[in-house]
């Protein structure tokens, strides 16, 4: 933990980049429940695959104007030609099959609508618990619910969706909570009390 010249803790990943802080001061870890923010976090953690998040976060403005703002109805009737206008988009990550999962997606988060959608579907995967760090060793990168999630998600014809992304997914929308115990954010989600166990049942709508 680095504590800063404001004198809140935070993890060294979030303490040198000013927009790394701001996103994990602001965003991070805080509930998003809604099919749009679900699909966007999807979409973006799939993006991110390889790279570092500072990439993606840096891009992410681009992301959306170039993904319809990652609306799933707008990005599922995109054509090969926008994959071809995508991959000569600087302002993204040219890689075509991470395009291309990106629409996929969007017309399996449509597909969900009729079964309780993308948010009933992620959130059904909360953990009875969370993860209660000391250290950033301490931070697990898979956990039964994320390999759970990812097996739903690519038997709904989800792409690019392991363990490992699922678990970073969750972890982005407050599903489970791995701040580290000494952070200033640790709790602050309002469903995970600091040791590890719920506040209430469900997500905050």
């Amino acid at each position: 933990m680095i504590v800063g010249d404001d004198g809140l803790a935070r993890p060294a990943w979030a303490s040198s980049d000013p927009l790394l802080q701001e996103y994990y001061d602001t965003e991070w870890g805080m509930p998003v429940c809604d099919e749009r923010g679900l699909f966007e976090r999807l979409s973006l953690e799939a993006f991110q695959s390889g790279l570092s998040w500072a990439t993606i976060l840096r891009k992410r403005e681009n992301f959306r104007a170039a993904f319809a703002g990652f609306d799933p109805d707008a990005v599922a009737t995109f054509a090969e030609a926008d994959v071809e206008r995508l991959l000569q988009d600087a302002g993204i990550i040219r890689n075509r099959a991470k395009i291309e999962a990106t629409i996929r997606n969007a017309a399996a988060t449509i597909s969900l609508r009729d079964e309780g959608g993308l948010p009933h579907l992620i959130w059904s995967h909360r953990p009875e618990r969370t993860p209660v760090p000391q250290a950033a060793a301490d931070v697990p990168t898979t956990s039964d619910e994320s390999r759970a999630l990812a097996r739903e998600l690519k038997r709904r014809g989800f792409a690019f969706v392991g363990p490992t992304t699922a678990f970073a997914l969750m972890e982005a929308v407050g599903i489970v909570d791995t701040h580290l115990l000494d952070s200033h954010r640790r709790g602050s989600s309002g469903l995970w009390r600091a040791d590890g166990t719920p506040v209430e049942d469900g997500p905050r709508e």
